[in-house]
């Protein structure tokens, strides 16, 4: 029918990254089988393009070459294009992204590569321009050449391909070959020395500009820390977290934080806000909590978690994936701009708020008449005039400077605060990502799950529970499934799914204690070593004889988010632990050893595995409580606002005997007198049960002295 947009194969994807490129002229096509066979049928070059749906300049490259007619046009005579979501294919992502780092230097989104009709890559970078510009070429004249020289000279191409192809698998062979070392407590030291040299004594943070949260670095320090007593990575810690939150990371109306700080001052962010962020973010926030009892750490804990309930969750239960960075300044404007739902003009807030509510607001929160933010943090222009809100003054420093009291100054914050949220909530929205992706699903079970044990807030349990449900529902039918948008995806999970989703299912234990979550923990840690074992130890991201993969990869850095052998060395620690089984912990300390060589030349890349290498060289502590009142136990409750990170803790159920089953331990621990007792163990040696939660929390802080 005339007038109906034009469409490409995208439209029957359900990937929201691939149906915003839907409607381009370009012909494209997802990764998968029909287009390999095209290009090796019309032996043609294909260009791949890698991104995710909130990537800010994944969005320009589509505007200026994907929807551009004659772009376009060469791209379809003379490629075959695919298009991918990392998020949807992370395993494709990898690899194509090692081709291009070891070959550039650098990365990032948008990624594109060349590839031979063999899927052999020869040539990457990132974003191009359509024209020749920023010393890069221009996308349209690299199309142009490429196609010529394949024409003319494909044997050229091919040479190359197999030349890098050969090197990267000669290197990977190479580095799996390393790491020999039985795991050691030095490797722990050195760790901490390199963050140390980074870090920012006045500002926070471990780098110069611009400034990425990396949350398994505080999980490390705050391990390292309670191993070794060292105040230096409790401080730094600490620091880092309070100066990131009372920056314009954190978005101080509607909590959250977003994806990473332009400046080195954790002043005006990149406004992408991320799941694996806010699930991370809010573990490290509690953990902080519980080591400093400061209930500010707290606060921003729960309104990060709360933020997620408000607009990352689905009526199902599962959580979305993110929420992009730019949005239009007004309903009938026709250009996104960055930041445009989070700043304000000071005119606007004036507007909206009383004086004295206006006066409060705007000292509180560095408000100024031009706008707070410099040229150098907004190199394009799109924050002119705007404010980015920070933490630029504590409320009882406004009260000495208004002479109200530090109680109507709270109110009037407050009450402002409430306004302007309320205001905001009527710009139009910033592009929601609502693909929900097994492992960051996992991390956030993890978040809400923490958070009820430590705070003892039953809404933060009951939204855990609902995901788990979500998941074990629609993504695992006797595999575990990626993702899940309008019906589960037909793509299999990656090593990282299964090791962030076995790490909640043992969080949720440890606060509802429903041995269905242990037991299904147990047949995903089975089915992840059948698919992803890696003979020296550890695991590859995908599992043997995946058809469409060039390299079999090990995740070896613990970036934004985890690697999955970091994670999973953790978490076969706890199953060890659980179950008195040494076959787990002798796992685990294989991930360490076939991990020797980053370990013993740069543990700074690998925090979360120096976390676990904390749990390996520990002494675990082992609480099992008997009761008949798993709900609301006062000796349950006492235990989650503790640090205590090398610990476990079981629940004795006459009524569910199957832990006792296959915890032997467990058995003849009871209630003592008719009254629920708690066992503190280490090494299933038990002292004399203790009834009381005071007598309890002064035997869990004995056991877990700093040595």
């Amino acid at each position: 029918m005339s007038g109906e947009p034009h469409t490409n194969r995208l439209i029957h994807e359900r990937s929201p990254y691939l149906l915003q490129h839907a409607y381009n002229p370009v012909d494209w096509y997802p990764w998968g089988e029909e287009a390999f066979s095209k290009a090796r049928s019309e032996n043609k070059l294909i260009f791949l393009s890698i991104g995710y749906s909130t990537c800010h300049w994944c969005h320009v490259m589509e505007h200026e070459s994907f929807e551009n007619p004659s772009i376009a046009a060469i791209l379809n005579q003379h490629f075959v294009s695919i298009k991918v979501d990392r998020e949807e294919r992370p395993d494709v992502d990898r690899v194509y992204m090692l081709f291009v780092q070891s070959t550039t230097g650098s990365g990032g989104w948008p990624m594109s590569v060349f590839l031979t009709p063999t899927i052999q890559p020869f040539l990457g970078g990132t974003y191009y321009p359509p024209d020749d510009r920023y010393g890069r070429p221009g996308f349209g004249s690299l199309l142009t050449r490429l196609a010529e020289v394949w024409a003319k000279q494909p044997d050229k191409i091919i040479e190359q391909s197999d030349r890098f192809t050969e090197a990267i698998q000669s290197h990977l062979v190479s580095a799996n070959g390393k790491g020999v070392s039985a795991p050691r407590a030095d490797w722990l030291d050195l760790g901490f020395q390199q963050l140390a040299q980074g870090f920012d004594s006045d500002e926070g943070g471990f780098s110069p500009a611009p400034k990425f949260p990396r949350p398994a670095v505080f999980n490390f320090l705050f391990r390292y820390w309670y191993r070794t007593g060292s105040d230096k990575a409790r401080e730094m810690a600490l620091f880092s977290l309070k100066k990131m939150a009372k920056g314009g990371m954190f978005d101080h109306l509607g909590g959250g934080f977003h994806r990473y700080s332009v400046d080195a001052r954790w002043h005006v962010p990149h406004f992408e806000k991320m799941l694996y962020d806010q699930a991370q973010l809010t573990v490290a926030f509690l953990e902080a909590f519980q080591i400093s009892e400061d209930h500010w750490f707290a606060q921003i804990a729960r309104e990060t978690l709360g933020y997620i309930k408000r607009d990352l969750t689905s009526p199902e239960g599962g959580f979305y994936s993110a929420e992009d960075a730019d949005s239009l300044p007004a309903e009938d404007s026709d250009h996104k701009r960055e930041g445009a739902f989070y700043v304000w003009t000071a005119d606007e807030i004036n507007a909206c708020l009383t004086p004295d509510e206006a006066t409060v607001f705007r000292r509180v929160f560095g408000v100024e008449e031009a706008g707070n933010v410099s040229g150098t943090s907004d190199p394009h222009g799109e924050l002119a005039r705007q404010n980015v809100l920070f933490k630029q003054s504590e409320p009882d420093l406004v009260a000495k400077l208004t002479g109200k009291s530090g109680d109507v100054v709270e109110q009037l914050l407050a009450s402002a605060q409430k306004k302007l949220f309320m205001v905001r909530a009527r710009r139009p929205r910033p592009h929601l990502d609502d693909k929900i992706v097994t492992a960051w699903n996992g991390m956030t079970i993890s978040a809400f799950a923490k958070a009820y044990q430590v705070l003892g807030e039953v809404e933060h349990l009951q939204v855990a529970q609902r995901a788990a449900d979500f998941l074990q529902r629609h993504l695992y039918q006797k595999r575990l499934l990626r993702s899940y948008r309008e019906g589960p995806s037909s793509i299999f999970a990656f090593a990282e799914d299964y090791t962030f989703l076995i790490q909640s299912l043992l969080d949720l234990y440890e606060a509802d204690f429903d041995t269905r979550w242990l037991r299904w923990a147990g047949e995903l840690q089975v089915q992840m070593g059948a698919l992803f074992a890696d003979p020296k130890g550890g695991y590859f991201s995908t599992e043997e004889g995946a058809p469409d993969i060039l390299f079999r990869l090990r995740d070896d850095h613990d970036g934004a988010e985890p690697a999955a052998n970091s994670v999973a060395a953790m978490n076969l620690l706890r199953l060890g632990w659980i179950f008195d089984r040494t076959e787990f912990r002798d796992a685990a300390q294989r991930i360490m050893t076939s991990s020797a060589a980053i370990l013993e030349r740069s543990p700074v890349a690998v925090p979360q595995m120096l976390a676990a290498l904390c749990g390996l060289l520990a002494e675990p502590v082992q609480v099992v409580i008997a009761t008949r009142n798993k709900n609301s136990e006062p000796l349950i409750r006492a235990i989650g606002p503790l640090f205590l990170p090398d610990k476990i803790v079981l629940c004795a159920d006459a009524d569910d005997p199957w832990l006792s089953q296959h915890v032997p331990a467990l058995k003849g621990m009871g209630l003592i007198d008719d009254k629920a007792a708690a066992y503190v163990c280490q090494h299933f040696a038990c002292e004399l049960p203790v009834v009381t939660a005071e007598e309890l929390v002064e035997r869990l802080r004995r056991s877990g002295s700093k040595g």
